[in-house]
């Protein structure tokens, strides 16, 4: 796809999806969120760890309210199903691991469009807001799910209703998000950690993002049963086996990603 809303660079095993509208604070309009769709899809096959971030000042602003509009009343729930929802499941469910780089505003769609990936990492400078009520509509994007499952339901009430901004440090202190760089030296930081992910064990990577994910919903006795099995497919990689002879040998293990 020849990507006009978004860019993706390969290098090094790293994917890095940027949003590329800075002048609308990289508002999603349809073309954004296909491209987006259509880029994790791509990456993953040749990607052993992806990074999604923002061009200029904003990580991304929530929905293009211009494009939402045009033509009279927006079907909002048709957007979401056949727009969102393929974009959010790309995230969600990509087989290598995700950072969402949080670089500036991550406000509405825009902030729970962040929160899709494995781990979002946010420059000191950056905020998110779920400004939905400003304009009357709920959370949607995800929002209502991942919300009261990172920061509680007291919070994520109080975070919906009264649409403040948290800033990246009181994202950080509720558990909404990973953690915080500053911005002087943001970039730099999500390379590192992007870099020390994609030279990683990627099969391992995978299934714990599936047991970490049905512990919500597993009793103790099932997620015992998810981790044996799990487990038994670890132990059948190469990585496992260079795993465990790079310990013998105290040196760095050489994962192979299979």
């Amino acid at each position: 796809m020849d990507y006009q809303a978004i860019t993706l660079e390969i290098r090094n095993s790293v994917a890095v999806i940027t949003l590329n509208r800075p002048e609308m604070m990289n508002a999603l309009n349809t073309q954004m969120r296909a491209e987006i769709t259509h880029a994790m899809k791509a990456a993953e096959k040749d990607a052993r760890a992806i990074v999604l971030t923002g061009a200029g000042r904003a990580f991304c602003s929530g929905q293009d309210l211009g494009d939402a509009s045009a033509g009279g009343i927006p079907d909002m729930e048709r957007t979401l199903r056949d727009e969102y929802v393929p974009m959010l499941k790309a995230i969600f469910d990509c087989r290598v691991p995700t950072i969402a780089a949080v670089n500036g505003a991550a406000a509405g769609a825009g902030a729970n469009l962040a929160l899709a990936a494995d781990v979002v990492i946010a420059s000191e400078a950056a905020y998110f807001v779920q400004a939905f009520t400003r304009i009357g509509l709920i959370p949607d994007a995800g929002g209502t799910y991942w919300l009261p499952r990172q920061i509680g339901a007291a919070k994520a009430m109080g975070a919906a209703l009264f649409a403040d901004k948290i800033s990246a440090q009181q994202a950080c202190d509720w558990g909404m998000i990973y953690e915080t760089a500053p911005e002087a030296t943001f970039q730099e930081h999500v390379q590192n950690r992007a870099a020390t992910l994609a030279q990683g064990p990627t099969v391992a990577y995978r299934q714990l993002k599936k047991a970490i994910r049905g512990s919500f919903e597993n009793t103790l006795d099932e997620q015992l049963a998810l981790e044996a099995k799990l487990q038994g497919r670890c132990g059948q990689t190469r990585d496992f086996q260079e795993g465990v002879v790079a310990f013998l040998e105290k040196r760095p293990a050489a994962y192979e990603g299979r």
